[in-house]
């Protein structure tokens, strides 16, 4: 059983007791008739094959308060599309898959780059963008859940807890994000065990006491891909089109929501989804490019909240951060040992110095450029700057799907 403490500036919604997942559908089929929820489902074409996107078919199939579910379908050929079809045809739901590559799509992006709107590069970022303006542009949904697909322990009850918080009139959330232990025989989340959070806490004393270095600490597991959010929100927040999307999304959630209206909400006793591979030697790719990625993200929030950022800075950053890195590989080694879990110190600090090098690359990258890549515009600027985008965006992906 969970512990019941509030320790963030959020509201943590914990696990406590079993509520049955039939009784809490029951009251969400019944929220969902005034708010209707659809679920976006970022997927790759490798994904149909894997062992884990069958089994959450299987379970969405069941889901009675859904009302929509899109598929943002990424680095799929027509054959891919078509496969896709039929590989979700038995979701009863009204299900439609965005194909994010497809000509009628990719015209409409090349159309927004005419005007000077760009969509970013390809990734999860654009996918979920993308995906965000079809419900908009659909209009009947007011609020939205996204989930990865590649959760092998997946059941219709994290759905039903992500989804609660932001459609329970008595709760009234506009984001909630899932959480959750990444626990088996041995500990995972390495990316916020032994990353996100030993840099995060420096950061708090380097700076003083910072609002949103603190809002990001409040949350347990920060790199979490599920959450569900109020769809007016889908319209005014900006989106990373790299592996800083979770980081950076937060990073407008901050911004754009009062904390009272922020929730983090415990899912799973246990969850399980593929693992990124930590090689210091490729950091252009795997876990360490999403650490680079994540890194720049929260620099650059950092300098937009007004933090001067210097080599000096981030050279002492670089040895807190091992310094608080080790520091938890010894507080993690002293849990496994208690719970009879596997742990491999030499592991562990090995992923700590590959992390430690993603900070300077990142650093570095910040240094030569501050502003980077922009963010995603958000809809609301879109629509302002193309009137009839959404309507062109919805066209498209049913013309695509009939």
């Amino acid at each position: 059983m969970a512990d019941f403490y509030q320790t963030g500036v959020i509201t943590t919604l914990h696990r406590l007791g079993r509520r049955d997942v039939a009784e809490l559908e029951v009251e969400l089929a019944r929220h969902a008739q005034r708010d209707p929820i659809a679920l976006i489902l970022p997927c790759l074409v490798q994904e149909m094959d894997g062992p884990a996107l069958p089994g959450i078919v299987r379970e969405l199939a069941a889901v009675p308060y859904l009302d929509r579910i899109v598929v943002a379908l990424d680095r799929a050929g027509e054959a891919e599309f078509r496969r896709a079809r039929a590989f979700f045809a038995a979701l009863p739901q009204r299900t439609r898959i965005l194909w994010v590559d497809g000509p009628r799509v990719s015209a409409l992006l090349r159309r927004l780059e005419a005007e000077r709107i760009g969509a970013g590069a390809p990734g999860k970022g654009r996918s979920v963008w993308i995906a965000f303006g079809y419900v908009l542009a659909d209009g009947r949904c007011r609020r939205i859940a996204l989930h990865d697909a590649d959760i092998l322990t997946y059941s219709r009850e994290m759905l039903a807890r992500l989804c609660y918080p932001v459609v329970s009139p008595s709760l009234s959330y506009e984001y909630a994000k899932g959480y959750y232990a990444r626990v088996t025989d041995r500990m995972h989340g390495r990316a916020t065990r032994l990353y996100i959070t030993p840099l995060v806490r420096p950061l708090l004393r380097f700076v003083g006491y910072q609002p949103y270095l603190a809002f990001l600490d409040s949350f347990r597991y920060p790199l979490a891909g599920e959450f569900a959010l109020d769809a007016e929100l889908a319209r005014v927040v900006r989106i990373p089109s790299d592996w800083g999307l979770e980081i950076g999304f937060l990073s407008e959630v901050y911004r754009n929501v009062a904390l009272r209206r922020i929730c983090e909400v415990d899912i799973a006793d246990v969850y399980e989804h593929k693992h990124q591979v930590l090689d210091r030697a490729q950091p252009g790719a795997g876990l360490m490019k999403m650490a680079v990625d994540i890194a720049k993200s929260l620099f650059r929030s950092l300098a937009q909240e007004g933090v001067p950022l210097s080599e000096g800075f981030f050279r002492s950053l670089r040895v807190a951060y091992l310094r608080a890195a080790q520091d938890q590989v010894a507080r993690y080694a002293h849990d496994a040992a208690i719970n009879g879990l596997a742990f491999d110190r030499h592991v562990e600090g090995t992923a700590v110095e590959a992390f430690a090098q993603a900070i300077e690359l990142a650093a570095r990258e910040v240094l030569e450029d501050p502003l980077g890549t922009p963010l995603i515009p958000q809809w609301n600027r879109v629509i302002a700057a193309v009137p009839d985008v959404l309507a062109e965006l919805y066209d498209a992906v049913e013309q695509d799907n009939a």
